[in-house]
């Protein structure tokens, strides 16, 4: 069975019409003849939005119990069993309760198009993993619900839905976005004019670099057996900071076109503290949702055991993170970039800056 053509619609915010337009072209695709559903619709009491749905088939919702909160789910059987031509299905980022089969709403939407059901789904640009980090550092908030890259790159089609900076302000002041105490706070913070200017150019990149890579791909793809490709190797540590450097460089393997490997060396015979323990399983985690490469390797010699894996594994940039005040001396000295420099030829280096540090000179 051929898998459903998958169709994503990004914005920068809530509010900039997402779902709208999700419901005007699965009205149009009935129009046209097309045997369509709603898999899971969130109008968020948005009066237009509601108004938009009727007419359209709604496929009844599970119901999950959350402590004493009483939730619903989109039901992906109920969907497949279905078998509509197109399914509706909002907010891929979704995290479903615990008592659902798969995690995550794009998990769910995966199973509806492997069973040959096409799917418009949306999303905002801050649920995307590889931003989380300058997510956080623009908004100061970190986005709990994340979505892998990799979505956006299988995905049929990346349509952006634009809205200007003041449009959006102006949608939240009329209350057509929140109720009027929750749009005056949301003025206040998220919604600034200058993090909605920010956030809107991340989504108009973001969608700039998906037609951009589709167009090389495409160019590329005759030539694809005999090119000679990069590979990006992040060098990590059990610590949190390690999982920006891991992001970065992901970021550069995606523009570069190329996969990403992390490693670790360990010490030899050295055990995880409980806190690297859970650090490693985070960036375990996080090499998973990227489809990154995780390698552990026992080494003495740091710069020795990342030239045996650089080579193995054919890297062309390798990663690295600010020292530790504890090693800031002979890192910075020289001792540690210089023999990396020197015995990784052919090889670039780049460390990735950690904004806490610049924060701290600022202050």
């Amino acid at each position: 069975m051929a898998r459903g053509h998958y169709r994503i619609l990004l914005g920068m915010a809530a509010g900039v019409g997402k779902t709208y337009r999700m419901l005007l072209e699965g009205r149009q695709a009935q129009e046209d003849g097309k045997d369509v559903v709603i898999g899971y619709l969130e109008p968020h009491d948005r009066p237009g939005t509601t108004v938009l749905a009727e007419g359209l088939e709604v496929v009844p919702r599970l119901r999950a119990q959350h402590g004493a909160l009483e939730l619903e789910e989109m039901d992906t059987d109920a969907v497949i069993a279905r078998a509509p031509q197109l399914a509706l299905i909002d907010e891929l980022a979704h995290t479903n309760t615990a008592e659902m089969r798969n995690e995550k709403r794009w998990q769910d939407i995966e199973e509806v198009l492997d069973a040959g059901i096409d799917v418009i789904s949306t999303v905002n640009v801050q649920h995307l993993e590889s931003l989380n980090d300058a997510i956080f550092e623009l908004t100061e908030i970190r986005v709990r619900e994340t979505f892998p890259d990799q979505i956006l790159d299988e995905a049929d089609a990346v349509v952006l839905v634009d809205l200007s900076p003041e449009e959006l302000q102006e949608r939240l002041q009329a209350g057509k976005v929140y109720p009027a105490e929750r749009a005056a706070v949301a003025l206040e913070n998220f919604f600034r004019a200058d993090k909605l200017a920010a956030l809107r150019e991340l989504a108009l990149r973001e969608v700039a670099d998906d037609v951009e890579a589709r167009r090389v791909a495409r160019e590329l793809e005759p030539l694809s057996k005999h090119a000679v490709g990069e590979r990006v190797l992040a060098l990590v540590e059990p610590q949190p900071k390690s999982q920006r450097i891991m992001r970065r460089a992901w970021r550069s393997a995606q523009r570069l076109g190329t996969t990403m490997d992390a490693v670790w060396v360990r010490k030899g015979g050295y055990t995880p503290t409980p806190e690297e323990t859970t650090q490693l399983a985070a960036l375990r985690r996080l090499a998973s949702i990227l489809g990154a490469h995780f390698i552990e390797q026992d080494g003495d010699d740091l710069v020795g055991t990342v030239r045996r894996v650089a080579a193995e594994r054919g890297s062309t940039y390798i990663f690295v993170g600010t020292p530790d005040e504890s090693r800031r001396r002979e890192i910075l000295g020289g001792s540690l970039l210089s023999r990396m420099v020197r015995e990784l030829p052919g090889i670039d280096i780049r460390v990735v800056a950690n904004r806490a540090d610049r924060d701290r000179l600022e202050s």
